[in-house]
């Protein structure tokens, strides 16, 4: 009973933008909402991707809160899925897996069959669906570019969660077609050298990098995200 307690409370911390709209945390993530916006002053940033060095650095996290910042603002948000190799955000926002993102890309459901509501207004979500043997072929395939074109008619912003840019070529791939890249880092965790590597990854793949998110960082007891 403790384990599934524990279980549920980190569920909790991973929406706390919506469960606590008031926190220090919650405060950051509109900061890092803010910067976005203040970067994209010519030509508005509708096509994100999040991505991290390496995993469990927070960038899954970071995806969730931010859509949740973004549609409290009165955006209407559209978070996908795009780890196709180890997908998270249908257990953060507590929905099915059964079909998503790899059932339209391989045309075997239309895009409004894969996407589901949350309980944020606004705020909706495109599951991973099945893992797929070749995810690479598939972000990069005339169905991804679809997949975008269609969003877009729906949607004022698209964030893309998507694998680490050091583990797979998934994050680089993607960074061709999106407007822009947040990278998320871990103050207790993530390793300067591959931080740097990250960056030149990035940088090798011609992708448009908005800004570093550095998480996990102790301020004055309290966890202090910033960008």
């Amino acid at each position: 009973m403790l384990k599934r307690s524990k279980v549920n409370i980190k569920k909790e911390k991973s929406l706390i933008s919506y469960i606590n709209p008031k926190s220090m945390i919650s405060e950051q993530y509109r900061t890092i909402r803010t910067n976005i916006q203040f970067s994209s002053i010519e030509k508005a940033y509708r096509t994100l991707i999040i991505t991290s060095p390496g995993f469990g650095e927070g960038k899954t996290t970071t995806t969730a809160n931010l859509g949740i910042v973004m549609a409290q603002q009165g955006k209407k948000i559209l978070i996908v899925d795009a780890n196709l190799r180890k997908p998270n955000m249908h257990f953060i926002f507590k929905t099915e897996n059964t079909i998503g993102l790899t059932n339209f890309l391989v045309k075997q459901t239309l895009l409004q069959e894969t996407i589901r509501k949350t309980k944020i207004e606004k705020l909706d979500l495109l599951p991973s669906g099945p893992i797929p043997p070749n995810p690479v072929e598939l972000l990069s395939s005339d169905s991804m570019k679809e997949l975008m074109e269609m969003a877009l008619e729906e949607y004022d912003v698209i964030l893309f969660d998507s694998p680490p840019v050091n583990a797979v070529a998934d994050a680089q791939i993607l960074s061709n077609s999106c407007d822009g890249v947040v990278l998320v880092v871990n103050s207790g965790k993530t390793k300067k050298e591959t931080g740097i590597k990250a960056l030149e990854s990035l940088k090798s793949a011609k992708a448009k990098l908005l800004g570093v998110v550095l998480n996990n960082k102790k301020r004055k007891g309290d966890l202090y995200y910033g960008m």
